[in-house]
């Protein structure tokens, strides 16, 4: 018979755990594109996954695949990095650059050969024909692969492939035929999150792109499923604002999500660009965590990608997860915890500091660039050693310098986002800059007054006396605000402005500060004090 046009692929559901019973198989689960191919006279036409001839983006495989009978072939086009690990975001490289010759095509199905349909026969006899073929055919040539597979437990295979840093695994019914669709025959199991998404906006504006807004199909409409924070860089920036601005849109593709409630800042987009991500997790809100753009997904129509049962705790935990790179900045150790799991509240890693960092650099910087800064440091997170870090650590990367008359040494110094995500690298929990002018560690610009109460000072008496103390800041001609500090404690802060007549000092500033105080603790003695003492409290 005659071998037909494109054949709708096998898909895999999606698994917590592969199946370990009899009669199943198991492959490593590759990061590429699937691609069919129908050989016929010599010649090759490579097919995406939807159906879309690829025969041109890939020659090289194309031309590799003419040396086999006339067959149609199911695999995938991947590259490899210098582990012999696929790497999706190399692979875009190498299609965005042109540069397809080192890809390599795996293949693991054979459907058609010699005009006969082996769809009806088990996968067993698929595959012996493929590697017979591959074997006397193909040659040493390491363009086109055989991918074996294994028989052992599924759940052994997987725990090995997830401390190999693999993306996962592939599990097959040994018995089964080929069937179009989605199936119970083929399953996965994955090391990490990852998934297909569609981009419905982004952070930023039509030249700067902080963070994409995605989400996926269901019954009821386009769902949020988070951010995208992480990933992006010159080229793949560039090449995502060419394709997201044709596509700008004045409301929200979304159904409404209380993270979305926030527009300022946001660009809706036409949800029709889909996008590969990487994440470690989702939240119990079915939010991504730590989600990470890896590249375009060409071969895939937005309204086919729907929302997938994801598992909701990493896998990242069986071996060490890859370094991850943030605004040009190598963030090693990625999975590792600094504040732990609480009740209904999922453990804060150093991946989501750091993206927490990135997120925020434009309400932190006004505060902590061109300011002497100290570090607060957990490098075994909050449980562990804190410690001060104030003079610049050679080797701690992103991070600068400001030299502060009378140091020997210069002081750390935060003056971008890749400073900010340093000191997430660093295990940087706190960041407490002096309240000078930018650029000018000797004239002061902010004034910080510390309530510090007592363990058994109720939290509304602490409130009580930052009003009390604003009353006595508005009455010297003071504006004064209130922030946080992380404990039961509040900060009172006033800015204070200085002229070329009259520069203030840091001398100036303290006795000033002091009086304030005192004036204070002289109205209620009672309940303030100016001793720092915790006896005296």
């Amino acid at each position: 018979m005659n071998a037909p046009g494109f054949i709708e692929p096998e898909l895999c559901r999606i698994t917590q755990r592969p199946p370990d019973g009899p009669g199943w198989v198991h492959e490593i689960k590759l990061d590429g594109y699937r691609m069919q191919a129908h050989i016929a006279q010599g010649k090759a036409r490579l097919f995406s996954r939807n159906g879309l001839d690829w025969s041109h983006r890939f020659p090289e495989i194309a031309k590799a695949c003419g040396v086999l009978p006339d067959c149609i072939l199911d695999g995938e086009i991947v590259a490899l990095d210098d582990a012999g690990i696929s790497n999706f975001a190399q692979l875009q490289d190498a299609l965005s650059a042109e540069r397809t010759g080192p890809l390599v095509y795996f293949l693991f199905d054979l459907l058609f050969l010699e005009g006969a349909d082996l769809r009806k026969e088990p996968l067993e006899r698929r595959k012996d024909a493929l590697e017979q073929i591959l074997a006397h055919r193909a040659g040493k040539q390491q363009r086109l692969r055989y991918v074996g597979h294994l028989a052992a437990q599924g759940t052994a295979i997987l725990d090995a492939a997830c401390r190999m840093n693999l993306e996962g695994v592939i599990s097959k019914r040994l018995n089964a035929p080929y069937r179009s669709g989605r199936s119970d025959n083929w399953v996965k199991a994955k090391c990490r999150g990852g998934q297909e998404v569609v981009v419905g906006g982004w952070w930023g504006d039509a030249k700067h792109l902080r963070s994409l807004l995605v989400g996926a199909h269901r019954e009821d409409g386009f769902a949020y499923l988070g951010r995208v924070g992480t990933g992006f860089n010159a080229r793949n920036t560039d090449e995502l604002l060419k394709r997201l601005l044709p596509l700008r849109r004045k409301t929200m593709p979304f159904l409404p999500h209380t993270e979305l409630a926030r527009k300022a800042g946001i660009v809706w987009a036409e949800p029709k660009l889909v996008v590969e991500t990487e994440f470690s997790s989702v939240t119990s809100a079915g939010l991504l965590r730590q989600a990470s753009f890896k590249g375009l997904r060409e071969d895939k129509p937005a309204q086919m990608v729907q929302a997938e049962p994801v598992p909701h705790t990493s896998r990242v935990a069986m071996g060490r997860a890859k370094p991850m790179t943030i605004n040009a900045i190598t963030v090693s150790h990625p999975e590792k915890i600094l504040w732990p799991a609480d009740g209904a509240h999922p453990a804060v890693t150093k991946a989501d500091l750091a993206a927490y960092y990135q997120m925020a650099a434009t309400r932190i910087l006004p505060f902590v660039a061109g300011r002497p800064v100290s570090l607060v440091r957990a490098p075994d997170g909050i449980g562990g050693q804190h410690f001060f870090q104030r003079h610049e650590m050679e080797g701690m990367a992103g991070t600068s310098s400001i030299a502060v008359a009378g140091e020997s040494k210069p002081y750390l110094a935060i003056n971008d986002t890749a400073g900010l995500i340093g000191a997430a690298q660093g295990a940087g929990l706190e960041m407490h800059p002096w309240g000078c002018k930018k650029g000018d560690p000797e004239t002061p610009e902010i004034l910080i007054f510390d309530l510090d109460p007592a363990p058994d000072v109720p939290f509304e008496q602490v409130i009580a006396a930052a009003k009390d103390l604003a009353v006595v800041l508005r009455a010297c001609g003071l504006k004064a605000f209130v922030k946080t500090t992380g404990g039961k404690g509040l900060h009172v802060v006033t800015p204070i402005r200085s002229t070329a007549a009259k520069p203030a000092s840091w001398k100036d500033a303290k006795a000033f500060a002091r009086d304030i105080c005192l004036a204070v603790e002289a109205t209620e003695p009672a309940r303030y004090t100016t001793n720092m003492a915790k006896a005296k409290r």
